[in-house]
């Protein structure tokens, strides 16, 4: 992670609540769920979310800014005697801005990225065993640090929202999901699943800048507005057109469902509006799906209906308003 206060745009005198309003500021800008098509946006809005807890942390901001640690978290190592390197920073490995340089005995300069590619490759020669045990004695060893197998420098977690039908989140589908690093994931649905429910993808999350385990992926789930269903928890709605006569006389009428379709038996005289109960035809055999009724008349007009309606205007009037 880059210097946090820069990340946030505020200066290192800045108080929590400045802190705090500038990091809901850039995290409702760059929040995934506003961003879903831009990675950048949502690598973005995770250093945003980091640089925010590490500084909202007072111990670990109070340490930093008095140069105990670095922007990682990591102690910061004052160098090694007998004539070692000074400035070491594991938090810089594989950081252009963040590299640190150094001297060996013989004068010639290299960066923190050289020294990690010798401890790599043994570090033949005397020098590397007195490196290598200066480092020991500090209780640090830049080898550890630099393949990760500490567990000090995992890389971040990658936030995305992945947004499903009903009938993928209904069937616990596999639905695939592109990462910020524009990478395709497919993520199996679980049983049972609930709109803004996370799920962590172990590892699939950004590099670690020093080698080690990358972090994780956090998926959340977002159900897709159906075209057809209104969701109430487990339970469906769904609108069925309906026959005048239909209403009049009773029918057996065929319901969309997740499942395909379901025969509804409509009783005679049932009116627009009223809602019937199919059970266990809602969301993941929980709910029930409810079928609501609407009467449609014939389109363009119908003269015999019209006839008929005017007589029983006339003739036979009921009240259905106060």
């Amino acid at each position: 992670m880059r210097d946090p206060y820069s990340v946030l745009g505020v200066a290192r005198s800045a108080s929590e609540k400045e802190l705090k309003s500038a990091y809901r500021k850039l995290a409702k800008a760059n929040h995934p769920d506003q961003n879903q098509n831009d990675p950048k946006a949502q690598a973005k809005f995770a250093e945003i979310s980091a640089a925010y807890d590490f500084l909202s942390d007072k111990e670990k901001r109070g340490q930093y800014d008095r140069g105990e640690i670095d922007e990682s978290g990591q102690p910061k190592f004052a160098g090694f005697a007998n004539g070692g390197f000074s400035g070491f920073n594991p938090g810089g490995f594989g950081s252009a801005s963040a590299r640190a340089r150094t001297t060996t005995s013989a004068g010639g300069s290299f960066s923190a990225e050289d020294i990690l590619k010798e401890f790599m490759s043994g570090f033949g020669g005397g020098g590397s065993t007195r490196t290598r045990a200066s480092a020991g004695a500090q209780g640090f060893d830049p080898f550890t640090a630099s393949t990760g197998r500490g567990g000090s420098f995992k890389g971040e977690d990658a936030n995305v929202t992945l947004t499903v039908r009903l009938e993928d989140a209904h069937a616990h589908a596999s639905v695939p999901v592109t990462m910020p690093n524009g990478k395709t994931l497919s993520v199996k649905i679980p049983d049972p699943v609930e709109d803004g429910q996370q799920i962590r993808l172990k590892g699939q999350g950004f590099a670690s800048p020093a080698g080690g385990e990358p972090g994780d992926a956090i998926v959340t789930i977002r159900f897709e507005r159906h075209k057809q269903f209104r969701r109430d928890g487990k339970d469906l709605r769904v609108d069925v057109p309906i026959t005048l006569y239909e209403a009049v006389l009773g029918a057996k009428v065929r319901v969309p469902t997740l499942d395909g379709s379901a025969e509804l038996t409509l009783p005679p005289g049932v009116d627009t509006g009223k809602s019937l109960r199919l059970k266990g035809k809602g969301l993941f055999g929980g709910g029930d799906l409810y079928a609501t009724l609407r009467i449609e008349l014939p389109k363009g007009g119908d003269p015999d209906l019209e006839s008929l309606m005017r007589f029983w205007r006339d003739q036979k009037p009921y009240k259905v308003r106060d």
